[in-house]
Parts: structure tokens; sequence; C-alpha cells
């Protein structure tokens, strides 16, 4: 289909207004958009192992375009560069193949049917909205409570990780939930303020589970890989937009190796 006909559909839903865009370079990220789409590659991250994984189908061209939730390039070309000569080599093969890359970030976190409202589904919370003081953050109840253990446990497994850091200073039953994937720890004090009784994200450095503390909250660290929901919700998504659309996907990145 043509190019520019599927990145408006999609920007109904993720338009580039709603990124956050004093840090998140969301959209076109190298390459030159092609006329026509009709092979798309999927992955969280474009990064040497996708390369690798795909390398036949890249030197042989047969992607139009390669969608990734988190940016190829954060920030200018220069300044990403000069500190990572690996990306700088990623790019300069990706463009010597002409396959433009294209990222849907901030804008698929909090834009309708994205990477929150999927993270909040596959929980199977009810009455999912966003949060008033983040509307990048869902929350929703649970179909029945839980104590915290319990609910620490069933959201680990609902989400496909295998383990999470949890901060049990709050409510010992939970009945509400309020989820922001990736690194939205920040959120918390917004969640407790609308009163749910956990948060759930990922990243909190040490000052941030001490602030979780002082304010006796509870707080589910979960891996920053709970966003490769991204991968099968866009898909459905491009799907139901084009149904002849022909899409890759690359789903490899794991958690790291508790021991």
């Amino acid at each position: 289909m043509k190019t520019t006909k599927l990145l408006r559909a999609l920007a109904k839903n993720f338009p580039k207004k709603i990124g956050k865009k004093y840090h998140d370079p969301i959209g076109l990220q190298t390459g030159k958009l092609k006329e026509e789409t009709n092979n798309i590659l999927l992955c969280l991250d474009f990064d040497e192992a996708v390369f690798e994984i795909k390398k036949n189908e890249l030197t042989n061209k047969k992607y139009d375009l390669i969608i990734t939730h988190h940016p190829f390039i954060f920030g200018t070309k220069r300044n990403v560069f000069k500190h990572d000569i690996n990306k700088e080599i990623l790019c300069s093969k990706i463009d010597e193949l002409n396959i433009p890359i294209y990222s849907f970030h901030t804008n698929f976190d909090e834009g309708k049917d994205g990477m929150n409202d999927a993270l909040a589904n596959k929980l199977g919370l009810l009455n999912i909205k966003p949060l008033e003081g983040d509307p990048m953050a869902r929350g929703g109840n649970l179909k029945k409570p839980m104590n915290i253990y319990e609910c620490a446990a069933f959201i680990k497994k609902a989400l496909n990780v295998s383990y999470g850091l949890l901060l049990p200073y709050g409510k010992n039953e939970i009945s509400n939930i309020a989820v922001v994937g990736g690194g939205g720890w920040r959120t918390f004090r917004i969640a407790q303020d609308e009163n749910y009784d956990l948060f759930i994200s990922g990243d909190i450095p040490h000052h941030g589970r001490r602030e979780v503390i002082s304010y006796k909250y509870n707080y589910l660290d979960l891996p920053h890989e709970i966003e490769n929901i991204f991968i099968d919700q866009m898909f459905n998504i491009l799907k139901a937009i084009d149904s002849n659309l022909n899409i890759d996907k690359v789903i490899h990145e794991k958690e790291p190796i508790v021991i």
C-alpha cells in the first residue's frame, strides 16, 4: 500500500504530537521512505543482533520498511555516533541497503491500543483508563482482590517474565493497578494519588526505591523487556489496516539472567 496512507492510518492512534518530543526522536530514523510499503520487519530494537538474524532478507532487500518501538538513533546522528561506533557502522549498512527505519515510541506508549493498553489488557484489568496525571499510564481493576505477593506472582506470570523486584510497602490487599511499560517509575506518585494500590513499571534506581518506601507504597519493578508485547500489538494493528501486508517479527530480547 502507499506508505503515506499507512503512516496516516497509524497516526490516528499514535500521532507524533503526543510523543515526548523533548527527549524522544520518534518517526523516521534513517533512510528515505519508499512510495509503496508491502513488506515490513517489526522489532523492539533494531540492532546488530536483529541484523544478523535477518541478514539474508536484509541484504536481499526484502523489506520496504523496518518498524521499531525504541528509536534506532536516540538523538542526533552526530552525537550518537561520536560515542557509539557500532551504531554508526550498523546505520551505514542499513543506509547502503536503502531500507528506512521508523520508530513509534512514546506516542505508541500513550496512544489508544498502544503499549500500556496492551499491558493492561494482558493483565485482564477491568475499566481500563489513562491516569489523569499521566495519560501515558493505564489503570484498571483486578477481577478479584489479591494480597500483594499473590498479585505480584500473577503479574509476573501474565507478562511472561522470570523475575520482578517488589517493594511491598503499601496496602496488603490489591484491588486496582496502574502500569507504565519500560522506565516510567516516576509516575508512582501519580498512581498513588489516584488511589491505585500497586504501580508497575521498570528501571527504578536506588533513590527511586527509597522514595517509594518513604511514601509507603507498593511498586513492582519488571524488566524493560515486557515491552516485547509491542511486536504482536503492532502486528495486529498493521494487519487491521491492510491484511495483505507481509510482516516479519523478530522477538529475541530476553530479560537478564538472575544468578
